[in-house]
């Protein structure tokens, strides 16, 4: 998941938001070799489509490719959804955008001016590089900072977040990207909305992070001048990314046994990741969590 911003505590949580930044600076090169090799490396969760289930008894590069696929998948998925190829945005602010992926996507694909905000500072020069790589430095600018701060007023004729405005408070966010936004700006969300709240805390804690319910959102918008035009669900159709997620680690684990070179990765994270992806597996496959795209924009039409 794409998500380096910093949040203010929820109500009864020890959150402490330095934790954010140090969180994904420690898995960065985890993020590279699992995702990588770039230029557009994600990390966020990908479409596969309802009732899919590829094989998992296949290489490991197999996998990955998968998984990097589905991941470009979503995004193609959400600009359709929010009809981009119609009306490209000359200007996107890209919020919690990670190693870049996105950011790179935007700009190459639609030919976007895009602001990459990160709150990481070891995923800027990492970022640059990327973007380099991509021949898109004259399109897409990394940035670090805490978007909570922003003071950005009228310069983006579009905004996105895909999974990161999980990590903030969601008034302040609406509220900012609001005033970042021109008149008639849209603002791009895929999230993950709390549908049974008992596993809240469990993935709360496994990444850092505060997810918050549909309803939540919507009030929000709504309080920073936002309408709701597109609110799609899409959890059958990426439920399927961490059963190939589990299936990527538990291949790195026999790999490393039987070349006798330890992955990049520590083993204890390796098995943490395979045995987890199978539990958030059943929570999406149950709808316990539900992620969603949604489309805001600023003041209607």
């Amino acid at each position: 998941m794409e998500h380096d911003l910093v949040i203010e505590a929820a109500v009864g949580s020890a959150f402490e938001p330095a934790q954010v930044p140090l969180y994904y600076t420690r898995k960065t090169s985890d993020i590279l070799h699992k995702y990588g090799p770039g230029p557009r490396v994600h990390f966020h969760m990908g479409l596969f489509g309802a009732g899919a289930a590829p094989n998992t008894t296949v290489g490991q590069r197999v996998i990955r490719q998968r998984i990097v696929d589905s991941q470009e998948a979503v995004l193609d998925h959400a600009a359709a959804l929010w009809r981009v190829p119609e009306n490209p945005p000359a200007s996107m602010l890209d919020i919690g955008c990670g190693l870049g992926g996105g950011s790179i996507y935007w700009a190459q694909e639609y030919g976007a001016a895009v602001t990459g905000l990160t709150v990481t500072a070891d995923h800027i020069p990492v970022m640059t590089e990327f973007v380099r790589q991509a021949g898109v430095a004259d399109l897409v600018t990394p940035a670090l900072g805490d978007l909570h701060d922003l003071q950005d007023e009228r310069l983006y004729d579009a905004a996105v977040a895909i999974e990161s405005s999980g990590y903030m408070d969601r008034e302040r966010l609406f509220a900012v990207v609001a005033k970042a936004l021109k008149p008639g700006g849209w603002f791009g969300i895929q999230e993950h909305f709390v549908c049974r709240p008992e596993w809240t805390e469990f993935i709360d804690g496994y990444y850092k992070t505060r997810l918050g319910t549909l309803s939540e959102y919507i009030a929000a918008a709504r309080a920073a001048g936002f309408e709701l035009e597109e609110d799609e669900d899409i959890t059958d159709g990426v439920a399927e990314f961490w059963v190939q997620s589990m299936a990527w680690s538990t291949a790195e684990l026999e790999q490393a046994e039987r070349s006798g070179s330890p992955s990049p990765i520590a083993r204890d994270r390796l098995t943490e990741s395979a045995l987890t992806h199978g539990k958030l597996f059943r929570i999406w496959r149950d709808h316990a969590i539900e992620t969603r795209l949604l489309l805001f924009r600023l003041g209607g039409r």
